[in-house]
């Protein structure tokens, strides 16, 4: 499961570490533990980080099209629904506002 809770950015717990507010994780009727999701104040971060990690490549040596791909990444996991994230993945990629809104136009006409 580590690698599942990592790919969502979440914290894998133990059985008795879990409260209401996290997801259990049940075995044969019992809790065998549980995810605890990410706090949303560093949820882009995780995000670029994971396009980052399904690219291959970082964010610095980021081609062009590279850039497009981990801009539909992230369009397609919602990170744009968080605010200010547009600003965010421009500096996150070392492009402008204008290019990343090009990019989502981008993705959505394919």
């Amino acid at each position: 499961m580590a690698p599942v809770a990592e790919a969502l950015g979440a914290q894998l717990l133990g059985p008795d570490q879990l409260t209401d507010a996290d997801l259990s994780l049940v075995w044969e009727n019992e809790v065998v533990g549980g995810l605890r999701r990410p706090d949303l104040h560093n949820a882009l971060d995780v995000l670029i980080t994971a396009a980052e990690t399904d690219l291959g490549v970082s964010r610095r040596d980021m081609d062009r099209t590279q850039k497009q791909a981990a801009v539909t990444l992230l369009n397609e996991w919602g990170a744009f629904t968080l605010r200010r994230s547009v600003e965010d993945v421009a500096d996150a990629l070392g492009v402008s506002r204008f290019t990343v809104y090009n990019y989502l136009e981008r993705a959505d006409a394919t």
